[in-house]
């Protein structure tokens, strides 16, 4: 049988409207776990996104959702101020902290210089066919799940009038690196984090992978990482574990934004030995299972949930 938490318990998810801080919540709340979200949606999105915050009312547990900046400090203050008062209320503590803030630059850092493509020409004189009629044929395929011709489609478009610039790196590398770190702090200057608490972030192969436009991103991960490391080592004596998950490429929001993403997904189901992408749902077992106090010895650790994707040199 799966283990419910106690009705004290609660998960603070920065990004929880869609992707993996919703699937995470969906999965806490079938456990019993209180939810407080916080997620920046226009108002049309709100119209998917509250029949989902409806059915996990439905579970019993208590749901609190704010609309709002996460990484504004002002706006951070008042929401642990909220929190605070609902949470002293009753007794609950922040069992849980996932940060699953995917808002970063992908930009190229200087105009591409595409190299020179003769396998789809010479392919399209031997079929005696036009090279965009080729080009076409293999982009309407791979779209249909034809993984193999990744490599004949046509290549992701990249933005030819901005490029990465310092400011583009800062504010991806606070807004989905570094950000967690003030989060953390805030909620325990709160007393508000259980004896026993989870904290966790999202990383990617990019982290030591160099993908084209994900540079800021890149970085944002890798001082992520770093700073979980450190909170794992400085707040251990408070109670609390903290941890990354590195998924494998995921269909999420986060992914369809990055030029590219098609190829990517392509890549990934030929090499997975599973054959398929990592799901939303995939990642919320895993923030699920760690947050049990059987998991209570994993620290500062980068878990990959990805079915052996990083591991595979298969590419059929």
């Amino acid at each position: 049988m799966s283990a419910r938490f106690s009705s004290d318990d609660w998960a603070v998810i920065l990004g929880g409207s869609s992707g993996f801080g919703l699937a995470t919540a969906q999965q806490l709340a079938s456990h019993g776990m209180n939810l407080f979200l916080v997620h920046r949606d226009r108002r049309g999105a709100l119209r998917r996104i509250e029949p989902e915050f409806e059915k996990m009312r439905a579970t019993g547990v208590q749901l609190v959702t704010h609309n709002t900046d996460a990484l504004a400090s002002e706006r951070r203050e008042a929401l642990v101020t909220k929190l605070m008062q609902l949470l002293n209320k009753d007794g609950g503590r922040v069992r849980v902290l996932l940060h699953s803030i995917a808002f970063g630059n992908l930009k190229l850092l200087v105009p591409e210089k595409p190299r020179a493509r003769t396998a789809t020409r010479r392919l399209a004189e031997k079929l005696g066919v036009s090279e965009s009629a080729l080009l076409g044929a293999a982009d309407e395929l791979l779209a249909d799940g034809v993984d193999e011709l990744a490599e004949i489609a046509t290549r992701p478009a990249y933005p030819d009038y901005s490029f990465l610039d310092a400011e583009d790196m800062s504010r991806t590398i606070y807004t989905m690196g570094t950000s967690l770190l003030d989060w953390v702090q805030a909620l325990h200057q709160a007393e508000l984090f259980a004896a026993d608490a989870r904290c966790f972030g999202l990383t990617s192969e990019g982290n030591a992978l160099a993908w084209k436009g994900y540079a800021a991103v890149s970085a944002a991960k890798v001082a992520l990482e770093s700073v979980v490391r450190a909170i794992a080592t400085e707040f251990a004596p408070y109670g609390l574990r903290c941890n990354v998950l590195q998924p494998g490429v995921t269909e999420t929001p986060a992914l369809a934004a990055i030029p590219g993403s098609e190829q990517l997904k392509a890549h990934a189901r030929l090499r997975n030995p599973f054959a398929r992408l990592t799901t939303p749902e995939d990642v919320a077992k895993v923030v699920y299972l760690l947050s049990l106090p059987e998991a209570a010895w994993i620290n500062g650790e980068v878990v990959r949930v990805d079915g052996g994707e990083h591991i595979s040199g298969s590419s059929s």
